[in-house]
């Protein structure tokens, strides 16, 4: 963990330099899960030329790499000025208002970078309690340190699993819950399927289940990079109580429609290394 906290002390355009050297080395040498990216972006934008798409892949791989190294590891020990500087935050009334009056907040977004930027950003700017549930790592090293980074401004992080059991305090305990909802589901798992950039894809319900039984606010995560390191993240109401006339996955699909409109904004900035469409 020392070596990485030396590290992230660093200026940022310092760890820029180390990121474009591994942009190179994904792109070049290794060409990183090239077929997978080359068939998703085929998939999405069938309307775009074989340039247009080559042109996103190498971009992707610029984001890949200054989001999984440089930004990442400079969240670190990133002190509250420079992040707000370079990350600002959209509406995070949407987030707090409905906690304030007793109900929990699910925040639901995609895996469009830079996402866990997004978890520290909430966890500095909210005014009310934030949980981010994530995905456990099986290299508990690892694990630790993204636990770490994503609670450098407070906040409390809960593995999926634990989750589980934990849910059933979301009423009593009112909260912001933090949710990556595009990830794909196991087979031993409730899925639904549907459309999602131009071919079936399948996707968690807990957002869905949790709101409408539990009288939740749905919330969506919009991502946009402005330029190498700044970033805005705004958020929408996507619904709220009551749901009784509310059409079943209603929730799911809005957040669907959602996360294409944000990734056909800007299509470098999704995560397309990712086998998503693995049925």
């Amino acid at each position: 963990m020392f070596f990485f906290r030396l590290l992230s002390r660093l200026p940022l355009p310092v760890l820029y330099l180390f990121s474009d050297f591994l942009y190179l080395i994904a792109r070049y040498v290794i060409r990183y899960r090239k077929k997978v990216i080359d068939e998703n972006l085929a998939y999405a934008f069938p309307e775009k030329s074989a340039k247009e798409r080559k042109d996103i892949r190498n971009k992707f791989y610029r984001n890949f790499t200054d989001a999984f190294f440089a930004e990442t590891i400079k969240l670190l020990t990133i002190s509250e000025s420079e992040f707000n500087r370079r990350f600002k935050i959209i509406n995070q009334a949407a987030l707090d208002n409905p906690v304030k009056n007793g109900v929990s907040t699910l925040m639901v977004t995609g895996h469009v970078f830079n996402w866990e930027m997004g978890v520290i950003g909430i966890n500095l700017n909210s005014e009310v309690e934030a949980e981010t549930v994530y995905l456990k790592v099986n290299n508990p090293f690892f694990n630790r340190l993204m636990n770490e980074i994503r609670t450098h401004f407070g906040g409390y992080v809960t593995e999926k699993k634990e989750f589980r059991r934990s849910m059933l305090t979301l009423r009593k305990s009112a909260r912001i819950v933090l949710l990556g909802s595009d990830q794909r589901p196991p087979r031993s798992e409730n899925r639904y399927q549907r459309e999602f950039l131009n071919r079936p894809a399948a996707f968690f319900e807990g957002a869905e289940f949790m709101s409408k039984k539990m009288g939740l606010h749905s919330v969506y995560g919009d991502m946009r990079k402005i330029k190498r390191g700044h970033y805005e993240f705004e958020f929408t109401e996507i619904a709220k109580p009551p749901y009784d006339e509310a059409p079943e996955h209603s929730i799911t699909d809005e957040f669907c429609r959602r996360l294409e409109a944000n990734i056909r904004r800007q299509p470098d900035l999704y995560l397309w290394s990712h086998k998503r469409w693995k049925l």
